[in-house]
């Protein structure tokens, strides 16, 4: 977490660019796939598609659509060959803002931002060992999601690490008992490209 934190405040206050950006009143639309750090440990895959629409020359808002599949808290053991891991999906729409930072003359603009949305998600607590009557589930359950995110755009490409803010949940076995308790935060790294937006006025 700590790691986190680092490294979103080095991309948000690190840049000392003149603000400059996009032609305002233009739409733009972005493709994103990425690999998620899931803060419970392990790793995935994200996907994004994201309308936005130009405010201003450097500022816009946009609606984040897209979701991750998630292996998190594995564990494995040679000497039984046993293993067990949290198994999680989820997808999200996610209201975002983002403000951008460019030098004059250049398409290189890094860029900070956040967002509130919607995620619904579901996990499943999978062993190797365990009969599945006692594989621990979470019902799919829905959740208020904020995201924090900084990164770059050169070009028509973009690179973005974003904190996905999610509450932990309990887990539970098939007869509704209660038996553990995962967490759902994640770190999503992606890079991707869009097209529109109009271009970057110097």
């Amino acid at each position: 977490m700590k790691n986190v934190i680092v490294v979103l405040a080095v991309l948000i206050f690190g840049f000392t660019f003149t603000a400059n950006g996009q032609e305002k009143g233009k739409f733009r639309v972005g493709l994103d796939l990425g690999y998620t750090v899931p803060m419970a440990g392990g790793g995935g895959l994200l996907y994004y598609l994201e309308p936005k629409y130009n405010i201003r020359e450097n500022m816009n808002i946009g609606l984040r659509i897209g979701g991750a599949t998630m292996l998190r808290d594995i564990v494995y053991s040679s000497n039984t060959n046993a293993g067990s891991a949290k198994i999680s999906v989820n997808i999200s729409y996610v209201l975002t803002y983002d403000y951008y930072f460019k030098t004059e003359g250049s398409s290189f603009a890094p860029f900070v931002g956040g967002g509130i949305g919607w995620m619904r998600f579901a996990s499943l607590d999978w062993e190797t060992t365990a009969d599945p009557e006692d594989f621990g589930f979470l019902g799919t359950r829905s959740t208020i999601a904020p995201v924090l995110r900084a990164g770059f755009e050169a070009a028509k490409f973009r690179f973005s690490l974003d904190y996905n803010i999610v509450p932990k949940s309990d887990l539970v076995n098939s007869q509704g008992t209660v038996i553990g308790e995962t967490g759902n935060a994640y770190l999503g790294i992606a890079i991707g490209f869009y097209v529109g937006g109009g271009k970057w006025r110097n």
